[in-house]
């Protein structure tokens, strides 16, 4: 059967009905799920490169700002963050030798008249040692107070015990590790911060490295002691 050229127009129109009807389903379709794609991927990736950003950028923040104390305290020998609390009848300080370097920890403790303080070996050699005239050093305890020292202690546990029966700001040190900053200080009881020689001996005579981690003791102690003038 031969087709006429009307049958031949109207399947054409029908044909090309069918093609707009199937070109407009398409673009609905790629419209919406361009639509959605956007709105998800523009809501996610927002949400999720601003979580990424901001997390990043706070995490990097603290651990930045953590290994960089951690570091600087650790290259010094001393913490500015330390708090130094009230009073109490015995404290424990470790002894430490960390990231090559050698440590007291903590720093400063403060113990009452009578209060005992234990010093614990926890890794290297140590002493602790009065800075006392009957250890061949500088005065840096209160008049009259018994000097104190441990001898070396190797073995890690090892501990040393000092019973402080004076009240005053007492300066200590590790006699293999002095020269490195290996200082600490404890104070007894509730003692003026004025005539103690540990805060105000010279010491004209000890390395730089030694004056200034006692500098920064002292720091510390007049802070606790409330003598900031």
């Amino acid at each position: 059967m031969t087709d006429s050229p009307l049958t031949r127009r109207r399947v054409l129109r029908a044909t090309t009905g069918l093609a707009v009807v199937g070109l407009a389903g398409c673009t609905t379709g790629e419209n919406g799920d361009s639509t959605n794609g956007t709105a998800t991927g523009s809501h996610e990736g927002t949400a999720t490169e601003s979580g990424h950003s901001e997390g990043g950028t706070a995490s990097g923040h603290h651990d930045s700002d953590g290994h960089e104390d951690s570091h600087s305290h650790e290259d010094d020998g001393h913490s500015h963050d330390e708090t130094v609390g009230e009073p109490t009848d015995t404290a424990v300080v470790k002894m430490l030798s960390k990231d090559g370097g050698y440590h007291f920890s903590p720093h400063v403790v403060r113990v009452t008249v009578g209060g005992t303080v234990t010093f614990q070996n926890e890794s290297g050699s140590h002493s602790t040692t009065a800075y006392h005239p009957d250890n061949g050093q500088p005065q840096l305890v209160p008049d009259g107070a018994a000097a104190w020292d441990s001898g070396i202690l190797s073995e890690q546990g090892a501990t040393f015990e000092h019973t402080f029966e004076t009240e005053g700001v007492y300066h200590y040190y590790c006699t293999p590790h002095e020269s490195m900053g290996m200082i600490s200080t404890v104070i007894v009881g509730e003692p003026d911060a004025h005539g103690q020689p540990a805060l105000e001996t010279s010491l004209a005579d000890k390395s730089e490295t030694v004056r200034t981690k006692i500098a920064n003791l002292n720091e510390q102690v007049n802070e606790a002691l409330g003598n900031t003038h």
